[in-house]
């Protein structure tokens, strides 16, 4: 796994340090922000895990689980009407999961609008938990590096990216994925160090925004 770790990177490092910067990101943008998700959609899970589980008395548990179960058979559209209904009529905290977890298959089935206008949703609504409000908003940032410039992914992740925010250093990342992909070498720089220089960055984060800072520095965009 490591030996596949560290190819991987040496042919990002190669491929994005060539004149083709451009082909570069299509080829491996959406890896990078796939990849930098991953550490916000475990901390929505073990986050939303335990706001279901401080309330599991409620007899909507049951339609909660059926409907993931058929989000993991890949009957995407049936799991969403599911859980559509539990959003409607559910008790306690399952209609937030349910949102959250709507807007999860619509990013997986590719209707990005509608997942960033789910996610964002959650953001906004005052009844939900601040951490998982910051996760949306999060998640929404990220699916809009592709589909929205700078400008709209600082909207959403700038406010959660200051010292002794919980989700800083990935709200620092998709900053500096933002910055990079509209060609603000120099912002996205800035943002990169941030983490690189964050004693308590996780690890996969610092790494990745090594490498975005190698890739910055072979590009002579940004002193």
């Amino acid at each position: 796994m490591a030996h596949n770790d560290d190819s991987f990177i040496r042919e990002v490092n190669d491929e994005l340090r060539s004149e083709q910067m451009n082909k570069a990101w299509k080829r491996f943008g959406r890896i990078f922000i796939g990849a930098a998700a991953v550490l916000v959609i475990a901390v929505a899970g073990y986050r939303a895990y335990e706001y279901w589980h401080s309330n599991n008395a409620s007899a909507s548990g049951d339609r909660f689980v059926t409907a993931l179960d058929l989000a993991g058979d890949q009957k995407n559209d049936e799991a969403i009407a599911a859980l559509s209904e539990i959003e409607k009529d559910a008790s306690g905290s399952y209609p937030v999961l349910a949102k959250l977890r709507v807007a999860a298959l619509q990013a997986e089935k590719g209707d990005k609008p509608a997942a960033i206008a789910g996610f964002q949703m959650i953001a906004k609504d005052n009844g939900v938990p601040a951490l998982v409000r910051d996760v949306a908003r999060l998640r929404a940032a990220f699916l809009m590096v592709d589909t929205a410039g700078y400008e709209q992914v600082a909207a959403e992740a700038e406010v959660l990216s200051g010292d002794g925010q919980a989700l800083r250093h990935s709200a620092r990342e998709v900053l500096g994925l933002a910055a990079y992909k509209a060609d603000n070498m120099k912002q996205a720089k800035d943002w990169f160090t941030q983490i690189t220089n964050a004693a308590d960055a996780p690890r996969p984060v610092a790494a990745r925004a090594q490498i975005m800072l190698d890739n910055i520095a072979a590009s002579g965009k940004a002193p």
